[in-house]
């Protein structure tokens, strides 16, 4: 039972890094595994990050579910996160070795009436206004209060001057699943 349970928890960052093994080099993207464990056949939204040597090297994800699965979504969202991420060149083949993998499957939003409904450490955020819109994981290295979680986010949705009072802000919760936990 133990052996099932490791494996499940692997499961994210091995069929990420099997996605980004196959389309570096060959192109192709793979297919989701015909065993895929129960908790990842359902649909959420899904980030893959990529750190090289503990700096981000690509990170793209969808806040609301776009695929079938999670399975899909990881997929999907590891070839963007080392091809299509704007703030990077997309990643060699040759890079992999140094890459380490997180995948981040995103609980349902929830609206948030004051500041003092967030916490960095445990709720991502989205803030927006009409079509802008800006996302912020959880946990992240230097983001240490709500004031700068909700500014980097404001900056994501290009709401520099608006005040927090005029956005409509979403909490969320991440299962954050690792390769290493070194990075």
């Amino acid at each position: 039972m133990r052996e099932k349970k490791e494996r499940e928890e692997d499961f994210p960052v091995t069929l990420a890094r099997k996605t980004l093994e196959e389309y570096l080099t060959t192109g192709k993207k793979i297919t989701p595994p015909s065993f895929i464990p129960e908790r990842f056949q359902k649909r959420s939204g899904v980030f893959v990050s990529l750190h090289k040597k503990g700096k981000l090297r690509g990170c793209i994800g969808t806040f609301i579910p776009t695929k079938p699965s999670i399975a899909y979504e990881i997929i999907e969202n590891a070839i963007s996160a080392a091809t299509r991420d704007p703030r990077f060149p997309p990643v060699e083949a040759g890079e992999l070795k140094d890459i380490d993998i997180s995948v981040d499957i995103l609980g349902e939003p929830e609206p948030v009436k004051s500041l003092e409904e967030l916490n960095p450490k445990k709720y991502g955020i989205i803030v927006s206004r009409g079509w802008q819109r800006g996302l912020l994981l959880p946990d992240l290295e230097g983001v240490d209060t709500v004031d700068q979680q909700v500014e980097i986010a404001k900056q994501k949705a290009g709401l520099f001057n608006v005040p927090w009072q005029e956005l409509e802000i979403q909490r969320f919760t991440v299962e954050r699943y690792r390769e290493k936990e070194d990075f």
